[in-house]
């Protein structure tokens, strides 16, 4: 399907907030409520979206989006996440940071953290804290996924294993509303993170609310088995009382 300039520009709100909103759409490019929701009808049928009531979001499936998509994808929510779990982390601690864009916002913050180790298996990540002199970093083994800069394998997990930290932080592909299972893409990469919880006194999880739109075919844990999440968003209630029952920490960054 051939998109229209006004389809292409929809699709592009939609990747960069994760929703479009019917309302909001007509207003901003000043046509009918009837139109906005042919574009959308047309966006879904061509694969692009899902609707939903009263707009659309990027449709959940088993592919994941496009590295470079990810990182742009709810980009200020990533660093406003990134900044309230840096500073949970103290000064003098030993962290594992998994792959993703988020975990990236993390290290982005951690610049300026004194006699810190970082162990990791995202090469973005190692090369994001190169600038921090007060950081010693190790890198993982493995094979390298050219398209994100992940080490994953065999080799990373068994690389992981060797080491006890305070803190693991994950990021994740989609987190199931319906029963707060964490999901990923990558059985390889998902095996990394497991070792990364084994191996972390302490587990973080840092994932945007969107997450909450997607799926994804492989379960990594459950929210009730991490110490805390940073998100962007208060979640649904019923999450919410499951981190209650748990002890799992919620924080909403701003």
């Amino acid at each position: 399907m051939a998109l229209s300039f006004r389809q292409g520009e929809i699709l592009a709100i939609a990747r960069s907030e994760g929703k479009v909103v019917v309302e909001t759409l007509a207003e901003r490019f000043g046509v009918t409520l009837q139109t906005i929701r042919r574009d959308l009808t047309d966006l879904a049928e061509a694969g692009h979206l899902d609707r939903v009531h009263g707009g659309a979001v990027i449709r959940s499936g088993v592919s994941n989006i496009g590295y470079e998509e990810r990182r742009a994808l709810n980009d200020a929510a990533k660093a406003a996440i990134g900044r309230a779990c840096a500073q949970a982390l103290p000064d003098n601690c030993s962290v594992i940071l998994n792959l993703g864009t988020t975990t990236e916002a993390v290290a982005r913050e951690l610049l300026h953290h004194r006699q810190i180790t970082v162990v990791t298996n995202n090469m973005n990540v190692a090369n994001i804290l190169v600038a921090n002199p007060s950081c010693e970093i190790m890198v993982a083994g493995g094979a390298l996924r050219r398209s994100d800069g992940g080490l994953v394998g065999d080799l990373a997990s068994q690389f992981i294993a060797q080491f006890k930290v305070d803190y693991g932080i994950i990021g994740i592909s989609a987190l199931d509303s319906a029963d707060g299972d964490l999901l990923d893409y990558d059985l390889n990469e998902v095996r990394v993170s497991q070792a990364i919880i084994r191996q972390s006194r302490k587990v973080f999880l840092v994932a945007d609310a969107a997450k909450l739109t997607r799926s994804a075919p492989v379960k990594l844990c459950n929210l009730s088995e991490i110490d805390a999440i940073f998100t962007d968003a208060p979640l649904p209630q019923h999450l919410a009382e499951l981190c209650a029952g748990a002890g799992t920490e919620i924080h909403i960054a701003s």
